[in-house]
């Protein structure tokens, strides 16, 4: 059962649906930048106040807790009430939230500002990528969808560059007072310049009122497990690789420079493929592609587990690999947009991003695990494919879930 978004949308690229497109992916870009906020200003943070850095394990778990659980109690909102709606509120409380962070004292206000900051972000991105799937001009849904999403690696990124000229500016503090000022500002402008959705988005009346039950129960819940197991499953390898590189390579001889270098390769490599992914995608050949990519993953990491560290092949082999995995990460959203009826995109996509929040958490654990009893290099390489193959497998099942 396929349910096809395209025939409520604009049939091309408007100014207006430009515009708007641009606006999601700036709450996209809002949303990396505040998952990036409290690791930049903890070192600063731990001077200010006097409190060792190690003791905030929990405060910079609670946005990731609290986004996991946001996804999949709030965001639903957004299929009942109106996705604008719930994204201007949303907006406006992790504006608000955002600024309260600022004035933290302790570690359990830290815990409890961000706890709140993730439930917003839960409520929020789910709804923004459901609108941008909607919105999509017909045939070019997956590379909309990779574009916008890209806000969130943006997000970050700019998060590490203006972090010492906001701290040099205003102290820590600064890190949360401007850029909460400035989502504000956002949400105003969503509010003006939003569109409203009873042209865009398909009708709701003779739906079920619970979008939750209903993407758990026959016929959804099929492909809502197929999603949200690839979708977890890959943030695990995700996370793995990103979190623990860096501290492997070393291992093998390379310098403390070339390893944190390749957190670079791995995020370049992932916006080529994205991209690459997103165009295969819009043409219809999304499980081909997705197969080819883990089984290409596979190859890279067998391959860094067997061939002896050498800096050039390695950061080739990383460049497949791990920027393989944040390709299909991009795009795994993209892949399963018209498998759920508009009015329960977004409660899908956030019961999605809720698992994958897990799987975001266990893949370094795990690694840590594994490097904590000795494991070698080539041993984590090998467990990393783990992860892949079971992406692999239930990729397979994508055109079973699609006809559910």
């Amino acid at each position: 059962m396929t349910h096809s978004l395209d025939t409520d949308v604009a049939p091309a690229f408007t100014p207006r649906l430009i515009l708007s497109l641009f606006l999601c992916g700036v709450i996209l870009f809002v949303d990396g930048y505040d998952l990036a906020a409290l690791p930049l200003a903890l070192p600063h943070i731990a001077v200010a106040l006097d409190i060792p850095a190690a003791r905030f394990g929990f405060a910079l778990s609670a946005v990731l807790l609290g986004l996991g659980v946001g996804a999949v109690l709030l965001a639903p909102l957004g299929d009942r009430f109106g996705h604008r709606r719930t994204i201007i509120v949303s907006v406006v409380c992790i504006g608000l939230l955002t600024m309260a962070t600022a004035s933290g004292t302790s570690i359990g206000s830290f815990i409890v500002w961000r706890l709140l900051t993730g439930l917003a972000l839960g409520a929020c991105l789910p709804n923004v990528t459901a609108l941008a799937a909607i919105w999509a001009p017909p045939g070019r849904r997956a590379s909309t969808l990779t574009i916008v999403s890209l806000g969130i690696s943006f997000g970050a990124i700019i998060a590490g560059l203006i972090a010492p000229p906001l701290v040099a500016l205003g102290g820590w503090r600064a890190l949360f007072l401007l850029p909460g000022a400035a989502t504000l500002l956002l949400a105003v402008a969503l509010f003006l310049l939003f569109p409203t959705e009873q042209k865009m988005t398909p009708s709701t009346s003779d739906k079920p009122a619970r979008p939750l039950a209903r993407i758990l129960t026959k016929p959804l819940r099929f492909p809502t497990i197929i999603f949200a197991l690839l979708y977890g499953f890959n943030a695990f390898g995700l996370y793995l690789v990103i979190s623990w590189t860096p501290t492997v390579l070393p291992q093998a001889g390379f310098t403390l420079d070339q390893a944190a270098r390749s957190i670079t390769i791995i995020q370049s490599g992932g916006l080529v493929v994205a991209l690459a992914l997103a165009w295969l995608l819009d043409r219809g050949h999304a499980v081909l592609a997705l197969v080819a990519s883990y089984a290409t993953i596979i190859a890279a990491f067998a391959l860094l587990a067997t061939l002896p560290a050498d800096p050039l092949h390695w950061n080739l082999l990383l460049l497949i690999a791990g920027g393989g995995i944040v390709g299909v990460h991009l795009c795994i959203v993209a892949v399963v947009t018209g498998v759920f009826p508009p009015d329960c995109l977004a409660t899908a996509i956030g019961f999605g991003v809720a698992v994958a929040r897990i799987g975001a958490i266990g893949g370094p654990l795990a690694g840590g695990w594994l490097i904590s009893h000795g494991a070698e290099p080539n041993h984590f390489f090998l467990f990393a494919i783990l992860p892949m193959a079971l992406c692999l497998l239930i990729t397979l099942a994508l055109p079973a879930a699609r006809r559910a």
